[in-house]
């Protein structure tokens, strides 16, 4: 039977100022009716430039396909007209973009996004085009589809407008979807949810997939092939067996050694050094060769094709027999828990504790004004009476879903937010109550480093003004020694001090989020918050920028304050755990505690949801999934407020708060907010 789609050494580039950007490089690959496969790679490797191309997306100019075929049911879509293209476009093969808000129109109603489609494609008439929205809002899961469908996308979450655009995308059946980073920047929970849908709707429908990421992680348990892409090169390809557990090439190997294992390692994280490929430089031999360190003379002197490993599996590397032999990912899933974590938390809890931060009963409400007047109708309880200790050189991992209060958290924490009520000690001063010139001294102790490497700074000054601004603020030294501070400074973080007049746009994600490091470096703080530094980069950057700030707190004595999603990530790097939902915290403990034993529902669903880059594991893994979002904390449900998704939910639930209880020991506490923890112990 012949595949569904075949692609023949596809090539494509993109004419600029600069020069040719050789963005995909004589890519090959087929897939299968309802066969599923996953091209992955960090950004700028050319897999989203690949499946775009096939789209017939491609913007010309710059842009320009100059080589390949791709044929679909046999015919050459890159011999199509662009209105041919455009009937092929939703019809036969249809795409799920990343970020669904970009990708829906914010002044046209959920109904004519819809409907166009069904209108144009299957010529239907607008009542029969509206009957099929709804019932494709109804399969991915959109409560009241048939009163919502009128309504406006900024109107809906960011996991209903993902469901939304998967159903847009399902509207005329496609026999091929292809799903580009559509989980990247959702929740763990909301991204189990769109996973298990889009699973379940292939099974139903018989579509093919391609699922586009950066993350290894995510799709070991969805898809039956991989690519990996470098450089425009597919450089590994075989079954999802073949890719994760006989892995043979250097690249794969360092995207899968990037990720922490769930399991808890005290083992330091293998970034890959370096930065991606230059894609403005024409290959002339192996383009990892840069980063890679099993290097050999040949590397450098001829690019290596793809070369059979198995009937199912190609590596285009000179050494993948070594690779496979030597180096085998499973030594690395099957790292145990070490010992010295859990001897360092004894060893803290005997010890009597040094306390540099603690919060008391901490609001943060927002007001809701309405009317001409602007009168208050209501208020957004962003954290509401939040309580906890950070000590002295620890890391304090905080997580949740988007909409838990997390970042508010920490915003009101450093005082960038005026806390509604609350106290916030810092080493023994309550930043609450000091005046605006104590506290703009007391910030000398407390920095932060932001989520957006890129929009924290400003694109305007050069790196050295930027590292060295709080300098100036607080007046410390004299002009030269803080000239020397920042080069100090960026020598600390890993980045040449040449760098020094340069522009924020001249970095990587990577080097942008040093840079930030760098400035909150600079006054020498004691307590840093870190709001989701990590979420914006690839999982190799990922784990370079986890690796420096690791360095950093036992190198400077740091005590932080970790914000993430990724669970994973926070076990990596962080002591004690706490959870938040809904403005309040819900389970606190030691991190291994914790993980191993959840006691509250909540945190049982968030670390089940944690993708896991081991396909036997997946497969045979149970899986909660959270159902609905995290209801408005305008109007937070009555007692529990995670009553309406818990599957243990009873009456007292509903109309009693559960106490934030100890169930843990004197040595090692385990704090949990739940009626019903004690079944769980």
């Amino acid at each position: 039977m012949s595949p569904l789609l075949e692609v023949k050494n596809l090539v494509t580039r993109f004419y600029t100022e600069e020069g040719a950007v050789h963005a995909v490089n004589g890519i090959s690959y087929t897939l299968d009716k309802g066969e599923s496969m996953a091209i992955v790679g960090e950004s700028g490797s050319g897999k989203s430039v690949g499946v775009l191309s096939i789209m017939g997306l491609i913007p010309t100019p710059p842009g320009k396909i100059e080589g390949g075929v791709v044929l679909y049911n046999g015919q050459d879509l890159l011999d199509l007209s662009a209105r041919e293209m455009a009937d092929v476009r939703g019809k036969e093969i249809a795409m799920v973009f990343q970020d669904p808000m970009t990708s829906l129109n914010p002044v046209l109603t959920i109904r004519i996004q819809l409907t166009e489609a069904l209108e144009r494609h299957l010529s239907m008439s607008t009542e029969a085009a509206s009957d099929r929205a709804v019932e494709l809002l109804n399969l991915v899961g959109i409560p009241n589809a048939k009163d919502r469908i009128n309504d406006y996308p900024h109107q809906f979450s960011g996991g209903q407008r993902q469901r939304i655009g998967i159903a847009m995308a399902l509207l005329c059946n496609p026999g091929l979807l292809i799903a580009d980073e559509p989980t990247t920047a959702l929740d763990v929970t909301i991204q189990a949810q769109i996973m298990e849908l889009v699973g379940d709707l292939q099974r139903q429908l018989g579509m093919a997939i391609i699922w586009i990421t950066h993350d290894l992680g995510v799709v070991a348990g969805l898809v039956e092939k991989v690519a990996v892409m470098y450089g425009g090169f597919i450089v590994e390809m075989g079954s999802v067996k073949d890719v994760y557990k006989r892995t043979s090439h250097p690249y794969t190997l360092g995207l899968l050694e990037s990720i922490p294992v769930i399991e808890g390692s005290d083992q330091q994280l293998i970034p890959i050094p370096g930065l991606p490929a230059d894609l403005l430089k024409e290959p002339h031999h192996c383009p990892f060769a840069p980063r890679c360190r099993f290097v050999i003379d040949r590397c450098w002197e001829e690019n290596p094709p793809l070369q059979i490993v198995t009937p199912t599996h190609q590596s285009a590397c000179w050494r993948w027999q070594d690779i496979q032999a030597l180096h085998s990912p499973d030594a690395a899933a099957a790292l145990e828990v070490t010992t010295k974590t859990q001897q360092l938390a004894e060893d803290m809890a005997a010890a009597p504790p040094d306390i540099l931060l603690e919060v008391r009963n901490l609001k943060k409400h927002f007001p809701i004004l309405e009317g001409l007047l602007r009168r208050q109708t209501g208020a957004v309880r962003a954290v509401d009476g939040v309580s906890f200790e950070v000590r002295r050189g620890e890391t304090l991992g905080l997580v949740g879903e988007s909409g838990c209060g997390k970042s508010t958290t920490g915003q009101t924490i450093l005082q960038l937010l005026k806390p509604t009520a609350g106290e916030v000690i810092l080493d023994g001063q309550d930043l609450t109550k000091l005046d605006k010139e104590a506290l703009r001294q007391a910030r000398r102790h407390m920095q932060m480093i932001f989520q957006d490497p890129y929009a924290s700074l400003n694109p305007r000054i050069t790196v050295g003004e930027i590292v060295g601004e709080a300098l100036d603020i607080h007046n410390i030294g004299s002009k030269a020694s803080r000239q020397n501070r920042v080069i100090e400074l960026l020598q600390l973080v890993g980045l040449n001090p040449y760098f020094v007049n340069r522009y924020p746009h001249e970095f990587s994600g990577g080097q942008r989020q040093r840079i930030g490091i760098a400035r909150a470096l600079a006054t020498n703080p004691a307590f840093i918050v870190a709001d989701e530094p990590i979420s914006a980069l690839d999982v190799s950057i990922q784990a370079q920028v986890i690796n420096l700030m690791q360095e950093l707190k036992e190198k400077l004595g740091l005590t932080y304050l970790f914000i993430a999603h990724d669970l994973s990530m926070v076990r990596y790097i962080s002591d004690r755990v706490a959870v938040m939902y809904l403005g309040q915290m819900v389970e606190l403990s030691d991190r291994n505690r914790l993980f191993d034993h959840p006691l509250h529902p909540y945190t049982q669903a968030l670390l089940s949801a944690i993708p896991v880059p081991d396909p036997d594991r997946e497969a045979t893994r149970t899986r909660i999934v959270l159902k609905g979002d995290v209801p408005n904390p305008a109007n937070p449900p009555s007692g529990c407020r995670f009553h309406t998704r818990c599957g243990f939910a009873t009456e007292i639930c509903q109309r009693k708060e559960p106490e934030f209880r100890n169930l843990g020991t004197a040595a090692v506490p385990h704090h949990v907010a739940c009626h019903h923890a004690d079944q769980f112990l």
